[in-house]
């Protein structure tokens, strides 16, 4: 099972005779990919983590398709930056709306995360179609910005987005645009967890924290937690879980081992995967049924905050055929 923005943000096929290739130049017949679809799964990265959301992600690119359906397209010189410059802008209303919504939601709001069985760097290619990675840490403190210092950090630190064309997006100028990017960088900084960029120091401490959780060991899970670790969680209302941050290891080892007591089943399954880039966990209520997803950050070979995803309504594009009815 993976997720893919791609796939999960798919705007409907342009089934028109006539196209455009990937620079927006025109073309006869069905030979060549119309822009929209070239750039889509790249429009699909960016909204996701402008937004944190699978599902507002893919409103926003059934609305930016129809707005490209609709352009002159003699007046777009380049069609990837006019479309970067459509999903920003919807993002960005998104964003308002979203803020209202989320004030009003039940426990702890947390983004959808992003599962992936692949290992290893991404190619060029990708990074340029899905950015760099953003861990679902991150994309938690990214909900204390401003929508426009969002949209400048992500356009620019995530995809290389120059800030020419980010003023344009935001309607800014360039030099405002720099200063939202730079005043995002140091919001996130103070709001986020201490964490190492050491992939295999990471991984190693997520296997012990699942070989401890899967034995009920509060002692070992005590040895990997570093003792101002905080845990989040979002169930959303829909599925037990705290409805506010639990810290310090002593609480968090207790809680994390009374879940396993109390919830573990025969067929309940603890894997790993990537959790928005990062090693993390996927728990499997039954085979094939995700049921949870944590994303960790660790620093000096401890866990210093886990963010896990409960809430059925943001796992449903890990299990399509389970929550979603046929079309």
């Amino acid at each position: 099972m993976s997720d893919d923005p791609s796939a999960t943000t798919a705007a409907p096929s342009p089934g028109s005779t006539d196209s455009t290739d990937s620079t927006g130049a025109a073309t006869t017949g069905r030979t060549a990919p119309d822009a929209f679809e070239a750039n889509r799964r790249y429009l699909g990265s960016v909204a996701y983590r402008m937004l944190g959301s699978f599902t507002d992600a893919e409103d926003v690119l059934q609305e930016a398709w129809l707005r490209w359906r609709a352009a002159d397209r003699d007046d777009v010189a380049d069609p990837r930056a006019y479309l970067t410059t459509v999903v920003t802008r919807l993002c960005y209303d998104q964003l308002g709306s979203a803020r209202a919504r989320r004030e009003s939601y039940f426990g702890e709001w947390l983004p959808e995360p992003s599962v992936s069985y692949q290992s290893g760097p991404a190619s060029p290619a990708e990074l340029a179609e899905l950015g760099e990675s953003v861990s679902l840490a991150l994309l938690a403190v990214l909900e204390q910005l401003t929508p426009a210092e969002r949209a400048a950090f992500v356009l620019h630190d995530v995809f290389a987005v120059g800030f020419d064309e980010i003023a344009t997006s935001l309607d800014r100028s360039p030099d405002a645009a720099r200063q939202l990017a730079s005043r995002a960088r140091r919001r996130i900084k103070d709001g986020a967890r201490r964490a190492t960029a050491d992939p295999a120091e990471h991984r190693q401490a997520v296997e012990a924290f699942a070989a401890a959780t899967a034995r009920g060991d509060i002692e070992g899970l005590l040895a990997v937690l570093d003792p101002e670790v905080a845990w989040h969680s979002d169930g959303g209302g829909l599925v037990t879980a705290g409805a506010r941050p639990v810290f310090g290891a002593d609480k968090v080892s207790r809680l994390v081992a009374g879940m396993v007591a109390k919830w573990g089943t025969p067929d309940t399954v603890i894997g790993f995967a990537l959790v928005n880039g990062e090693p993390g966990l996927v728990w499997y209520q039954q085979p094939g049924l995700v049921g949870g997803v944590v994303g960790f950050t660790v620093a000096d070979g401890r866990i210093t905050s886990a963010y896990t995803v409960v809430n059925p309504e943001k796992l449903a594009h890990l299990n399509p055929a389970a929550t979603r009815p046929a079309v």
